[in-house]
């Protein structure tokens, strides 16, 4: 398990190894293109100054900065100057595997799962580590970045380990400084647990909020309720957050049409899914579709 597990395919980059997760540090100058990735990328800037460019804007990068991106969301850099930083890449199976019980978790379930989506900031979070916690962080990315020498077969359980070390870091920094007025900013609650679970097991279903609300006995306004508070959107604005980003999935990784696609999410209406989808990444779905699969390395 040498080298970078991370291919490039028309645009996309995602794990070709099957590496569970992985760090390096990257240095850049000048501009780094736009592209997305199939997994959850955290930037830690350790060195150098950048301008970072994503469907959320664009944001100067220093020092300390950390910058969260779930899958699907696309970015680059502009204007590096000596930018240095290390990437911390974690695979999509192991979030709904080993480690899915982040979800369930206040600050980890918020850091991974549910702050990216809120307060309309399409995908990405950011954050700051003090020089202290900047350190400490770098430091469990280095044993992740070593563990590149060993065997995956023999250290599953230290990458998790290290990568863990990491997040949880992460996390409480982003926790400490949370604009949420919800306690818990995770899915915590039984009950919403039990619904994200029925609704990403049948995405294409035209659900409703009344649908929803009746299958764990509730009312739709204390569903609705219970939703905000644990994730800081009500369930179908969740529920949309998880259409687009399964869209965007399926547009780089297949070739289905764009209608199919819709279809596939629970967006019969093109039309419909034509805004969504933009709304949400500042891209039309062919575009979005064209851009990244035809960049090549």
């Amino acid at each position: 398990m040498t080298g970078s597990p991370l291919k490039m395919t028309r645009g996309l980059l995602h794990f070709d190894d099957g590496s569970p997760a992985y760090a390096r540090r990257y240095p850049h100058e000048g501009e780094e293109p736009v592209h997305t990735h199939s997994f959850v990328e955290i930037a830690v800037v350790v060195g150098g100054t950048a301008v970072h460019h994503s469907a959320s804007g664009r944001h100067g990068l220093a020092v300390g900065d950390v910058v969260l991106l779930r899958p699907g969301v696309w970015h680059g850099y502009e204007r590096c100057a000596g930018l240095d930083l290390y990437n911390c890449c974690v695979g999509t199976d192991l979030l709904r595997n080993e480690l899915s019980w982040t979800r369930e978790d206040a600050l980890l379930g918020y850091l991974l799962w549910t702050g990216p989506h809120s307060l309309q900031r399409r995908g990405v979070l950011t954050a700051h580590l003090d020089d202290h916690d900047l350190g400490v962080s770098v430091g469990y990315l280095e044993q992740l970045d070593r563990l590149r020498e060993r065997s995956i077969r023999h250290h599953r359980a230290d990458v998790i380990g290290w990568l863990s070390l990491f997040l949880g870091l992460l996390s409480r920094t982003v926790g400490s400084g949370r604009d949420e007025g919800g306690a818990d900013a995770a899915l915590t609650h039984p009950t919403v647990m039990r619904v994200v679970r029925m609704v990403e097991a049948d995405l294409a279903r035209e659900w409703t909020l009344g649908e929803l609300a009746g299958t764990v006995g509730l009312s739709p306004a204390y569903l609705v309720r219970l939703f905000k508070s644990a994730t800081g959107l009500p369930p179908m604005a969740y529920l949309a957050r998880l259409r687009v980003e399964t869209a965007a999935d399926l547009l780089l990784r297949t070739d289905e049409p764009v209608t199919s696609i819709a279809q596939a999410v629970g967006w019969a209406d093109q039309s419909y899914f034509a805004r969504r989808f933009k709304g949400y990444y500042g891209l039309s779905a062919t575009t979005y579709r064209t851009r990244f699969r035809i960049r090549v390395p």
